[in-house]
């Protein structure tokens, strides 16, 4: 066809989807070489951790309540969608003008380098995967509009009516070679053919070399190191959870929470892969003695075992981010004694492997607390998307401003001084766990027999502890419910309540009171900024 640039009679859909094609031929190469610059470099990713980075806290909350613990999937596909748009413009451009089209590869591009530079830790390498997708891109780019897979400019057309002039490039007229004039006969069969194969073997080749770099990016994992370890035994056990802690009733949280079962609420894209034989802690700031500790002298230190319950401000009323483990770690307070916090240091800053920082008080973590930098989960070493190979845990405070996963420094500062991550973005810089409970059973899509009916669920106030739960059944008097045995302050409590059900709709409620005294309020406040207030309530018809 001899293309010099310029295509004019290319349907759009067919042109979007060469520019489809030729993005996912950049994305497919960037996987691959972003499987050896590392995982952070990856333009998908570095693009949809700059949106998180960068989004409106109130479209981060947003996906938070639709999506849960999948907004990070949900993250991913949306800027693939985004993407693809993105794309397919591309290619509509390429059709009228090659130069054009070229230069939107170019910004594709340099959207996922600049993204790359961005993240913690960046260097010159992490751009390598955009730049280099980007050039076997715009070699696709290439193909579909000037190369051996052009769009011919004339197949999409209307046929030539007969009796029309030839026009050099244009189909024959009708009872020519093509046959007679008729709908869609001006379509060379031909054409088409080599076209999409074109783009279907090109497509096939992108999503072989995504799958391939995603799969070379997990075979450069530390699953196999986390599995070598063995963690030592604590100088201080985990109390026993008590017989009847776990009333073992259908539909009930279960008093501990299993480690695949644990909500993950985080900013990171994909699960940092952090060696252990390479892993650093760095104590410093406004300290009398900095020090930096590795694995190896993490875990010769005396370790405890404990119970804690954790959970997220983003936690709705009702809502089930929250859950129950048994951490083994090393006292943070320790730590803090050793390297003698200076005047003023009312904050520990725990700073992520990618960047994320927590801003904890002083104070709380050297109260007598159990707060840990935890290395085991339930008795194994932490499981990779909880903070492999270290984190922190701290009883009584919301995770925003405490349970930094992946851990690298702890730094001692000032609140006046530094706000961390979710500060600046309208959250509070102090995030005590609020005395809060909930309804597991009967639920809204129950329909219960008339007669007793067992109400169960959970209720927590971390590092205070429940006193009381009490139940209503529409807006009637409260009862008191009965609260299992539990092993500490720090961790929730399961409750029951026998109700007498009768036929027709009802509505129940719940609330807690805390070992201060404090009955958590009937007032609603939405999450933000320092979480979530009012009684749970569950509607449901008994038949």
């Amino acid at each position: 066809m001899g293309n010099t640039g310029r295509v004019s009679s290319t349907t759009p859909r067919f042109a979007a989807l060469a520019g489809i094609a030729a993005a996912a031929t950049a994305i497919g190469t960037a996987e691959v070489v972003a499987a050896l610059t590392g995982p952070r470099s990856s333009p998908l990713v570095a693009v949809g951790g700059l949106v998180v980075d960068t989004a409106p806290e109130p479209v981060k909350r947003f996906g938070i309540e639709v999506f849960g613990t999948y907004d990070k999937i949900a993250l991913l596909v949306g800027t693939a969608l985004l993407l693809g748009g993105f794309a397919a413009l591309i290619g509509m451009l390429a059709a009228r003008r090659l130069t054009v089209g070229l230069a939107g590869i170019v910004v594709f591009g340099g959207i996922g380098a600049a993204a790359a530079l961005t993240r913690a830790g960046a260097d010159a390498a992490d751009v390598l995967p955009s730049l280099l997708g980007a050039a076997v891109g715009g070699v696709a780019l290439w193909a579909f509009v000037a190369g051996p897979l052009e769009l011919d400019p004339w197949p999409w057309s209307p046929p030539t009516p007969a009796g029309s002039p030839s026009v050099p490039g244009s189909p024959p007229a009708a009872g020519g070679p093509s046959g007679p004039a008729g709908p869609g006969r001006g379509v060379d069969p031909d054409s088409r053919r080599r076209f999409l194969t074109g783009v279907g073997t090109v497509l096939g080749v992108a999503a072989v070399g995504g799958v391939a770099g995603r799969w070379l990016a997990g075979r450069q994992g530390v699953s196999a190191a986390r599995e070598a370890i063995t963690l030592p035994a604590p100088v201080s056990a985990a109390p026993p959870v008590p017989a009847g802690a776990d009333l073992a009733q259908p539909g009930l949280a279960s008093y501990v929470t299993s480690n695949r079962g644990f909500y993950r609420i985080d900013t990171a894209l994909v699960v940092p892969q952090v060696d252990p034989a390479t892993w650093q802690l760095r104590i410093h700031g406004r300290v009398r003695n900095p020090v930096t500790l590795s694995y190896a002298d993490l875990l010769a230190r005396p370790m405890v075992e404990r119970y804690v319950t954790l959970a997220c401000v983003s936690n709705e009323v009702g809502g089930d981010l929250i859950g129950n483990a048994r951490w083994l770690g090393v006292p943070i307070r320790d730590l803090l004694d050793e390297v003698g916090p200076l005047d003023g240091a009312d904050q520990v800053v725990g700073r992520s492997v990618d960047g994320w920082t927590c801003g904890t008080p002083t104070a709380a973590l050297r109260d007598g607390r159990d707060a840990l930098l935890a290395v085991g989960m339930n008795g194994e070493p932490l499981p990779v998307q909880h903070g492999f190979p270290v984190r922190m845990v701290v009883p009584g405070l919301y995770g925003y401003v405490s349970a930094c996963k992946w851990i690298t420094e702890l730094e001692l500062t000032s609140f006046a001084d530094f706000d961390a991550y979710w500060v600046p973005r309208g959250w509070s810089a102090q995030g005590p766990i609020k005395t809060q409970s909930r309804i597991d059973t009967p639920r809204p899509r129950n329909r219960p027999a008339a007669g007793p009916v067992t109400v169960a669920g959970v209720a927590w106030a971390q590092h205070r502890g429940i006193d009381r739960v009490e139940v209503r059944v529409d807006e009637g008097p409260w009862q008191q419910a009965q609260l299992a045995p539990t092993v500490s302050v720090d961790t929730w409590v399961q409750w029951s309540w026998q109700w007498p059900a009768t036929p027709g709709e009802h509505t129940l409620q719940v609330r807690a009171t805390d070992s201060t005294g404090e009955t958590q309020t009937a007032q609603r406040q939405d999450v933000a900024p320092d979480g979530a207030t009012g009684w749970h309530s569950v509607t449901l018809t008994v038949t």
